[in-house]
């Protein structure tokens, strides 16, 4: 089950997501500037990448004026991630200042084309919210596919287009070549709505984040999604306790935190250098102490192996041997000393070489996970686990307690 726990803000509490109601909680959306806007309250994104919204908007516009060409902005809430269902809520919670957002981007930049993408059983509703304003910029509404590379920026024009929605060439960059070869801008359905608060004048827009929440209470697991401020505890978010054996920060692209690290860090703000721990795709998960945390990310890891887009060899030849070898590691027996050294080297050789961060991603998983749980790797060597609940945590599709 998936509920919002309310902060002051960005989520609206009554639920309620018509336009009425929407004016009366926040007011109309004046004609301020966006870059402005975005650069005054030092707003990040809030997709994964965490780059500042400011600059973001300029290379855009800098490239639609060099080639005559009007830009394309498309308001990412693709969350491809089973992990992850902050961008669900918002849109479900607060579809209206998502709108808002896109509406005053696109003013911005001068677009002609908007574009919302989500997941189809998101759409019905989107469209009688539409159905509502009379934006001067008509928004089209665009599904995606149920893909963990889908909300890639790449792969996201693609599917627009008429493609694949896998990731392309890096080069030329979507911002100078993307929807229809033009100009595009692809932001985040939260960055957006934060947006739309920035420009009403809200200073404390940027200081939060959604964060999907997963934990076990009383031996059901609970999934909500927070509004909570940037530099918070981590201990505050989630709960950390002698029942949680680790903490996986930032998704499946995220790292795991060894309970005794996570009740120490906080949340850092999108784009800050902290020590290896980042935001990502939001996602917070306390792991019971009662779940194998290598068989838990053999399972995701197996899953982002499948999930690649198999155009280079890091997907193609290197996920797949390194959800092999971790499957391997993960159930209970004697192993080759050899295993583990060459499931570090295939990490090794596939860091850095991927088309896109996919593999990148998924090793920092990986290495993570060998790290925290370390301990256990020595216990499955000599035959046993530590795990006494067999059933899964993380969510894959098909597993998902």
């Amino acid at each position: 089950m998936i509920t919002a726990c309310l902060g002051p803000g960005i989520l609206d509490p009554s639920g309620g997501p018509g336009l009425a109601g929407h004016l009366a909680r926040y007011g109309s959306l004046p004609a301020a500037d966006a870059v402005q806007a975005a650069e005054r309250c030092g707003l990040h994104g809030r997709g994964g990448a965490g780059f500042p919204v400011a600059t973001k908007l300029r290379s855009v516009l800098a490239a639609s004026r060099a080639s005559g060409r009007r830009p394309v902005v498309v308001a990412n809430g693709a969350e491809g991630e089973p992990a992850s269902a902050k961008d669900a809520v918002l849109l479900t919670r607060s579809p209206h200042l998502v709108l808002d957002g896109l509406q005053t981007v696109g003013r911005a930049l001068g677009a002609d084309t908007l574009i919302l993408a989500a997941a189809p059983a998101l759409l019905p509703a989107l469209e009688a919210r539409l159905a509502e304003r009379r934006d001067a910029l008509p928004v089209r509404l665009h599904p995606v596919a149920e893909r963990f590379l889908a909300g890639e920026r790449s792969a996201l024009v693609s599917s627009i287009d008429g493609g694949p929605p896998l990731p392309r060439a890096k080069v030329p960059p979507i911002r100078e070549r993307g929807v229809t070869k033009r100009p595009t801008l692809v932001q985040n359905v939260e960055t957006l709505a934060r947006l739309a608060l920035a420009v009403r004048g809200d200073t404390s827009a940027a200081g939060s984040t959604l964060v999907t929440r997963r934990e076990e209470i009383s031996g059901l697991v609970r999934v909500d999604v927070v509004d909570v401020p940037l530099g918070a505890p981590l201990a505050d978010v989630v709960r950390i306790d002698d029942g949680v054996g680790a903490v996986l920060v930032g998704g499946y692209h995220g790292i795991w935190l060894s309970a005794e690290v996570a009740s120490s860090v906080a949340l850092e703000a999108p784009g800050a250098a902290a020590a290896g721990v980042a935001l990502g795709a939001g996602v917070v998960a306390a792991l019971p102490a009662s779940r194998c945390g290598l068989r838990e990310t053999a399972r995701v890891v197996g899953y982002l192996a499948a999930e690649s887009a198999g155009q280079c060899g890091p997907c193609l030849n290197g996920l797949p041997r390194i959800a092999a070898a971790l499957d391997d590691l993960a159930r209970p027996a004697r192993m080759p000393t050899a295993m583990l050294e060459d499931l570090l080297r295939w990490c090794g050789l596939v860091r850095g070489r991927g088309a896109c961060s996919h593999p990148d991603g998924t090793v920092r998983l990986v290495r993570s996970a060998l790290e925290v749980f370390g301990a256990e790797l020595a216990i499955h060597d000599a035959g046993g686990c530590t795990a006494v609940d067999p059933a899964p945590f993380l969510p894959t599709p098909g597993s998902s307690p």
